[in-house]
């Protein structure tokens, strides 16, 4: 499976709900990258999308434990090995932090736009370059939009 994420210089995710920035060009790479693969999400990313349904042209995973929860165009598991259990090999995790925390170690390659600010968050993705079993396999940037420096970093599970 695959993570796709945006992170800052101390690698936060979120703030009260919502990502930290939107960029143009990292929203397109998610899309053309994600696209025809199923995603695995937690109900509380679904709420932050446009109408808080399921991302078109994508199989939608989502992780909740509410019983009753059940958004139109999505399939509902209650845990994560369930979920799993669905998901095929080129499924993107594509959060939030929990999703992300617990889906992590069955990742072997993860997409990461590196923004080179720090932002107030509450969120956080765990630090892949202090972490011995991932090495960067691909750099490119570095981009820019509206004063913010990125990159985007692919890692791999060595």
């Amino acid at each position: 499976m695959n993570v796709i994420v945006a992170v800052d210089e101390n690698w936060a995710i979120g703030k009260d709900g919502d990502q930290l920035c939107y960029i143009p060009a990292d929203l397109k790479r998610f899309q053309k990258l994600t696209t025809g693969h199923p995603v695995l999400l937690g109900r509380k990313t679904l709420a932050t999308f446009p109408g808080g349904r399921p991302l078109k042209n994508r199989r939608n995973l989502i992780l909740s434990s509410q019983q009753d929860f059940a958004p139109e165009g999505g399939e509902v598991f209650h845990t994560l090995e369930a979920a799993l259990a669905a998901a095929p090999a080129d499924t993107f995790v594509i959060g939030g932090e929990s999703v992300y925390r617990q889906a992590l170690d069955r990742c072997d390659t993860t997409y990461v736009t590196k923004i080179q600010k720090a932002f107030p968050a509450d969120r956080y993705f765990p630090d892949l370059d202090a972490d011995p079993a991932w090495i960067i396999a691909e750099t490119e940037g570095p981009y820019e939009h509206e004063g913010l420096t990125y990159f985007y970093v692919t890692y791999r599970r060595k």
